[in-house]
């Protein structure tokens, strides 16, 4: 950093045009402002500028080298900033990737209220239902929920479990069923993230049973399965915040309810780190407190 320091003394020196006044804004003595700018006019081969008893003045290719260094300069102090911000509790950005319900209902209230503690931290939050590769999109962490993962690669910290039910139309056929073996694959409104067709894994505490979904349809988005579902088109296999406004207002009920799937999770993930950085794990922690105060939206 002894170049970087050298260019910054030069570049003070070209706005204030007074060794003296650059030596008291570094915390230098005069003649070591001197010798930094003497040593850097050695090493351009140029001079850099022109002194006399009563100022100092850039030369031509002081102004030229000053106009072209500057941005770079300005870069790199911005890059040592966010650097040293990054090994902060309480300052820095944070990139974070969560899914589109949680993003506009849970996580708003919680950023805000983050915010408010920690008034130097900003955010860059993308919302997205499928999964994101945390490492090549560059985010500091993600918030999802669903099955178990598979990557080992990425750090994974489950904050609670998120039930699912089968929901269908009142009045449907699909509410006379006794078993799941009475639903084919072109009933089943399959859930994926790349809008393909899924597994249904469902148990009735003793036996179990795997039906084949979205043959006839699929969707990536919570929201749609439950619109087609009420709207008679099958049945649907959703966590309680997709369904709640439908089951409240009557659109749709609970069918099957011996016979369920396994619970997805809500976790947070983060590229593999050896130790978390301290605003992430701040972060993460006002997280997973906050997140009681909202866990009857999850259920």
């Amino acid at each position: 950093m002894n170049d970087y320091k050298a260019l910054k003394t030069f570049l003070l020196a070209a706005e204030k045009r007074n060794f003296a006044q650059v030596a008291r804004e570094l915390d230098m003595t005069p003649a070591a402002v001197t010798r930094a700018i003497a040593a850097l006019e050695d090493d351009l081969g140029v001079q850099l500028f022109v002194r006399t008893t009563r100022q100092v003045s850039l030369t031509t290719d002081g102004a030229v080298f000053a106009a072209q260094i500057q941005p770079a300069i300005e870069a790199l102090e911005n890059a040592r900033k966010d650097v040293k911000n990054a090994h902060k509790s309480d300052q820095g950005r944070l990139r974070i990737s969560a899914p589109t319900w949680l993003g506009k209902t849970i996580l708003t209230p919680i950023l805000s209220g983050f915010r408010e503690l920690y008034p130097k931290m900003s955010f860059e939050v993308s919302l997205s239902d499928g999964l994101v590769n945390i490492i090549d999109d560059d985010y500091d962490l993600a918030i999802r929920i669903s099955s178990a993962p598979s990557d080992k690669f990425t750090i994974w910290r489950k904050i609670r479990a998120v039930p699912r039910i089968l929901v269908a139309a009142p009045g449907s056929r699909f509410t006379e069923m006794q078993h799941p073996n009475e639903l084919t694959p072109d009933d089943c409104l399959a859930y994926s993230g790349e809008s393909r067709r899924e597994n249904w894994a469902l148990s009735d505490g003793g036996s179990s049973i795997s039906i084949a979904a979205g043959r006839a349809f699929s969707a990536n988005n919570g929201e749609v399965l439950a619109d087609m579902a009420a709207d008679g088109v099958g049945v649907a296999m959703l966590p309680g915040f997709h369904i709640a406004e439908h089951i409240r207002t009557g659109r749709l009920v609970h069918v099957l309810p011996g016979w369920a799937p396994p619970e997805l999770w809500l976790t947070l993930y983060y590229p593999p780190y050896q130790a978390l950085p301290p605003r992430i794990a701040t972060f993460s922690k006002f997280f997973e407190e906050q997140l009681p105060a909202h866990m009857v939206m999850l259920d």
